[in-house]
């Protein structure tokens, strides 16, 4: 028996070893193919606005920003973290940045509309301004709008907020909108303006909500780039790959249990999940490209249902209803 069970441990050994040659293999090709932003341009005199800048994808944009020079105004929902963030941002960009904190909850339309009053009375440029907030897992509970709360955080409140700004980019043009959104937007393949109702939207589960909150990114982004068009805003929608970040805070613990090693081995680190907004942000090449769609710093195809144009002009529509855009706010639009 002793013989047998050597050969057996010796041939469980080996393909032991054969399997982490093989992972390893894998996350080696895997990380080869991760895009990163080459471009050196600098952004002094330039104004960037970041929601979500307190971690994450956010907060190394932040910190590539602000080496490059801007001025990096943080919007964050977590005044401690994000007074956090704007320390490690400073602390990393060096002497004569620039850093400020916002206050935004994008759960509270009020405060949304409190952050984008702030920013118009206070700054006299905005060039880029870059969606990056958002969160999934938040359940289906109404928002203190009325309004289902994960589709008030990753649709409703940055659709807001930028129509808000959107006058401040004009007048700061050449200027760029960015909307991180996700690949996760080609799995919501039946979106109807119905389902932004919360009546509508609390009968889907977390897993079907996320992907219709990043399909409606896209489909804004590409209806303001079409509106914009002309006016030197452009405006590009990104996919920053699967990313192992607090974005995942609200999932259940078992989904760590179950996918935590394999996340580790295989999603993208923060810095790497940041390349393609960086990229979508200062890249040269960009300067008069709009209404596209990034992955891994390079523009990609969207699904079909995102690049549906009369979809796009009824999720438009129906946002602004449910947001309650008030004509004073609504910007101006040229054909």
């Amino acid at each position: 028996m002793g013989v047998w069970r050597a050969v057996g441990a010796l041939v469980l050994n080996r393909w032991a070893v054969a399997a982490g040659c093989a992972l390893l293999t894998f996350k080696i090709w895997y990380k080869s193919t991760v895009g990163v932003c080459t471009s050196k341009r600098r952004l002094n005199g330039r104004t960037v606005l970041i929601t979500g800048a307190n971690t994450g994808i956010g907060l190394e944009t932040a910190k590539d920003l602000a080496r490059r020079g801007a001025r990096v105004l943080l919007a964050c929902r977590d005044t401690q973290r994000g007074l956090q963030a704007l320390e490690e941002v400073l602390s990393e960009a060096g002497d004569g940045a620039t850093v400020a904190l916002l206050a935004l909850d994008l759960a509270s339309l009020e405060s949304v509309r409190a952050c984008a009053k702030h920013v118009l009375a206070t700054e006299p440029r905005l060039d880029i301004l870059v969606n990056n907030a958002g969160a999934g897992g938040l359940g289906s509970g109404l928002s203190r709008d009325g309004l289902h709360l994960g589709l008030q955080v990753n649709h409703f409140g940055p659709f807001l907020f930028t129509l808000l700004l959107v006058e401040l980019l004009k007048k700061s043009a050449p200027s760029r909108i960015i909307f991180v959104s996700s690949k996760a937007h080609v799995r919501a393949q039946t979106l109807s303006v119905e389902d932004l109702d919360h009546a509508r939207a609390k009968e889907m589960s977390d897993f079907a909500i996320y992907p219709m909150t990043k399909l409606c990114n896209v489909l804004i982004s590409n209806e303001l780039a079409r509106r914009l068009r002309g006016s030197g805003v452009t405006v590009n929608s990104l996919h920053p790959g699967v990313v192992l970040t607090d974005f995942f805070r609200f999932l259940p613990a078992w989904f760590f249990a179950i996918f935590g090693s394999i996340a580790r081995l295989f999603f993208k680190n923060a810095v790497e999940g940041a390349q393609t907004t960086i990229y979508a942000a200062v890249a040269e090449e960009l300067e008069d490209v709009t209404g596209r769609y990034f992955v891994d710093c390079k523009e990609a195809r969207a699904a079909r249902q995102a690049r549906d144009e009369a979809l796009a002009r009824a999720v438009w529509a129906r946002s602004e209803q449910l947001v309650r855009l008030r004509p004073d706010e609504r910007p101006t639009f040229h054909a």
